[in-house]
């Protein structure tokens, strides 16, 4: 027997793994929680190339992090160490890269390759040391995550769908936490019932949607058993997770269903309170069509709209009602300033037909309205309300609604400011009418993309950018700038493979310098390049990178942008929309930046954040500056290390519209002071060279 036994335990340990699912996380966007330096980024890791390679710094904890795009089924990762190990780590996965599930744990590695197989799911994944085997930091010449993605598209999303739709709940302990609180995104306020069981949070997606996950942020007061529940119509519910066994904290739970609404349903409290939540969120496929909604459709684009008043001044010219339903979100209505800032005002929309209204959406300018009504009516005298709240907080709001009529309006009976009223977006859903379809909207980037744009800038010394894809911006700068933009003679090849956009300070001021078209003026102390591609190549979504040595001494603001492709056709700045995928100025050599730009959020107000490796200079040695962009979101990366995310519907919840939707072009330049910068001083040296070494564009 004692043989026998023997035998099967050695049959048992020699059985060979189960082959490894695909390798997932080559190339894909790496962070980490630190750097050792410039030479080895977080990207290093997972680049394929095992003469590269990851370090953090000497300390514990550390993380390596990676973003595989979409919700995966992870059956192994191997770790690749450098000298410099973990001896304690965990493997762990995520599927928003905020709330992480442990697939391995060991306190005694000893370095070198690991094929550790795993069992988990997630978007996310990373390795998080927790004691070091060496006196250095950790270290990783590869980082592969290995296993099976559900077909294109189908990942589950890190977009809560939940966020600002409507909430209703069983209970509430009282006024101060509403249902709402629960869905606000902000994690200081709650939601709470009242002290007996069942109690019960629900949410209103707005449309049957594909469900695949949940997040529970409680307050001590938890549930210990409790239910995930989907419905169609709010009243027949489908259990779709359950459990006996809460632990309260956040919750991260991965589910299968569909339905227009969510709810958690608590069957038993942990506590003698009630049921608490900051924070409720749902997860959808964002790829599932949405099921029968009633063959809802956009009934209000480009139809007859008036209103109370509306504002035609130097602060908004031409702002009329029709702004708000032409689709275009960086066009406006606002009440006349003489007359439309005080209470009530309004603005309607004549939809050529009686409707079922089922949505509308509104995407308020700061001045917003703080109480307000959704009204419909068929004679455009006689008035239902069919939504009302006293309560609004402005930015972008998804209402949904039932009612029947020709015209619909927005009564607003309190402003949220000392300004009148004002929307970018005032859209209306639903059947019937007398819809004008909008434009469709831009396809969405290829993945994996295929590159539609490059340039290697290879041809010899002293050639100027090809004329096929660059056309050179000549003339004085804005934004208070110095330089002025020669027509090629600052951006030439420097015969090594790199474009040079190269800033000097003329040693004889306007002897060598073009006249100034506008002013005739052939004055000027600084020259510089700027190139842009906006009568060769414009285009909407894709990844789009440049690899890029900046320049770096006092007063230098070397840019890699991009500027809406209607700029040139009349829309007038930020309307157009920006998009600064690298600013770098000298004074802060360790840093450069990423930025949006648009009307509600702009100059020194845009939305962006630095990236920032401290102590380093910027200007000291080529990276990889590169933008993600789709209609959902943006990503910002430098040297594959994604930093900053944008996501649209956070965006309008708190910012303003997104106007990110139609072709960009791009451009190139170095510029010479301004005001960010500053103006060049004693300290500045000049002439000054910012290599361009590749831009590419892949969709």
């Amino acid at each position: 027997m004692t043989a026998l036994l023997a035998t099967c335990l050695m049959t048992l340990v020699k059985a060979p793994a189960e082959a490894a699912g695909t390798l997932l996380s080559q190339g894909k966007p790496a962070t980490a929680s630190s750097t050792e330096n410039a030479g080895t980024p977080a990207s290093a890791a997972l680049d394929g190339n095992t003469g590269t390679r990851w370090s953090s710094t000497a300390a514990d904890p550390q993380w390596l992090q990676v973003d595989l795009g979409s919700t995966a089924t992870i059956d192994q990762v191997v770790l690749n160490w450098e000298n410099a190990y973990g001896k304690a780590f965990k493997i762990q996965t995520s599927a928003d890269g905020s709330s992480w599930t442990d697939v391995y744990t060991t306190t005694s590695a000893t370095g070198g390759t690991q094929t550790l197989n795993v069992s988990g799911t997630g978007r996310y994944v990373r390795m998080y040391g927790t004691a070091r085997g060496t006196q250095y930091g950790f270290s990783l010449w590869e980082f592969q995550v290995y296993g099976t993605t559900g077909s294109s598209g189908t990942g589950c999303s890190t977009t809560d769908a939940a966020l600002n739709k409507p909430a209703t709940a069983s209970s509430t302990e009282n006024a101060g936490t509403p249902a709402s609180a629960a869905l606000d995104g902000n994690t200081g306020t709650r939601w709470s019932s009242t002290a007996a069981d069942p109690q019960w949070l629900q949410v209103d997606l707005g449309s049957k949607q594909s469900v695949c996950g949940v997040q529970l942020s409680w307050e001590s007061a938890y549930a210990k058993e409790y239910q995930i529940q989907v419905s169609d119509n709010g009243t027949t519910w489908t259990t779709v997770y359950r459990t006996a066994n809460g632990v309260g904290a956040t919750e991260l739970l991965t589910l299968t269903g569909s339905g227009r609404y969510v709810r958690m349903y608590g069957t038993a409290r942990a506590t003698a309170y009630g049921y608490s939540l900051w924070d409720f969120r749902v997860f959808t496929t964002g790829t599932t069509t949405p099921p029968d909604n009633g063959g809802a459709v956009l009934l209000s684009y480009r139809k007859p709209a008036t209103a109370s008043s509306s504002q035609d001044d130097a602060q908004c010219g031409g702002c009329t009602p029709a702004k708000a339903v032409d689709h275009d979100p960086a066009t406006r209505w606002a009440t006349a300033a003489n007359t439309g800032w005080t209470d009530p005002q309004w603005i309607s929309v004549d939809l050529g037909a009686t409707a079922h209204v089922t949505q509308v959406v509104l995407q308020w300018d700061p001045a917003f309205a703080s109480a307000y009504k959704v009204q419909v009516s068929a004679d455009n005298t006689n008035w239902t309300d069919i939504y009302s709240t006293t309560t609004s907080k402005g930015f972008k709001q998804t209402l949904t609604v039932d009612g029947t009529g020709r015209y619909v309006r927005m009564y607003g009976t309190a402003r949220g400011t000392a300004y009148g009223y004002s929307l970018w977006t005032f859209d209306v859903f639903g059947t019937g009418g007398a819809p004008t379809a909008p434009p469709a909207d831009p396809p969405a980037p290829g993945n994996p993309g295929r590159i539609v744009f490059q340039d290697e800038f290879n041809t010899p010394a002293g050639t100027t950018p090809d004329p096929s894809k660059w056309t050179q911006d000549t003339g004085p700068g804005v934004n208070g700038e110095l330089e002025y933009y020669t027509n090629g003679r600052n951006t030439t090849m420097d015969g090594a493979g790199n474009l040079v956009i190269e800033a000097r300070k003329e040693a004889t001021p306007g002897s060598s310098c073009p006249t100034d078209p506008l002013t005739g003026s052939t004055t000027c102390q600084y020259t510089s390049g700027r190139i842009n591609t906006s009568d060769h190549f414009n285009f909407t979504y894709g990844h789009v990178e440049s690899r890029i040595k900046v320049t770096g001494t006092q007063g230098l603001w070397p840019a890699f942008w991009m500027l809406g492709s209607n700029f040139r056709t009349g829309t007038p700045w930020p309307a157009s929309g920006e998009i600064d995928i690298m600013e770098h100025i000298g004074k802060v050599p360790d840093t450069v930046y990423s930025t949006l730009h648009a009307p509600a959020y702009n100059g020194a107000g845009g939305y962006g954040s630095p990236y920032r490796i401290a102590g380093s200079d910027f200007s000291s040695a080529f990276h990889t500056y590169a933008l993600d962009w789709d209609s959902s979101h943006m990503t910002f990366s430098v040297d594959g290390n994604a930093f900053f995310t944008v996501s649209r519907s956070t965006l309008e919840a708190t910012q303003g519209p997104w106007v990110y939707d139609h072709p960009f072009y791009l451009i190139l330049n170095n510029a010479v002071g301004g005001e960010w910068p500053g103006a060049p001083d004693a300290t500045t040296v000049l002439p000054q060279k910012m290599l361009v070494d590749y831009v590419r564009v892949s969709q």
